[in-house]
């Protein structure tokens, strides 16, 4: 899918929780309203969205959306437009990571999506190492 990318890292002995609070403060310091899910055995969500001009270009019910799957020696993380889940906090992660999370994109959200997603991603490889 256009603007849905995946990045597995294996032999990290990654934090994971680390990683999701630097996947937060990034995106907040990118001027974004972030919210995500608790973590649990399956994994975390997290969503965000921005306001300003691209509110016009992206749909008021999307975001950002990145999951974080695995064991800290072997997950993946993916990065793609979603569905805004208001009730993200309470929502079941076995129902958002297993279910349609991610959305097909049009035109414009896809070269929004691809610019966000190439520098995100850069920040995390380099966090993990």
């Amino acid at each position: 899918m256009l603007g849905d990318k995946q990045e597995h890292f294996e032999g990290k002995g990654t934090d994971q929780g680390a990683l999701q609070s630097h996947i937060e403060e990034y995106l907040k310091n990118d001027g974004f309203k972030v919210h995500t899910s608790a973590p649990s055995d399956q994994g975390s969500v997290i969503q965000a969205k921005k306001g300003g001009f691209l509110a016009g270009v992206i749909d008021a019910d999307r975001a950002l959306t990145i999951t974080i799957t695995g064991s800290p020696d072997d997950f993946t993380v993916r990065v793609g437009v979603g569905k805004w889940l208001k009730d993200l906090e309470v929502a079941a992660i076995e129902t958002l990571i297993l279910g349609e999370l991610f959305l097909v994109i049009d035109v414009a959200e896809s070269a929004w999506n691809l610019e966000i997603e190439a520098k995100l991603v850069k920040d995390i490889k380099s966090f993990v190492g």
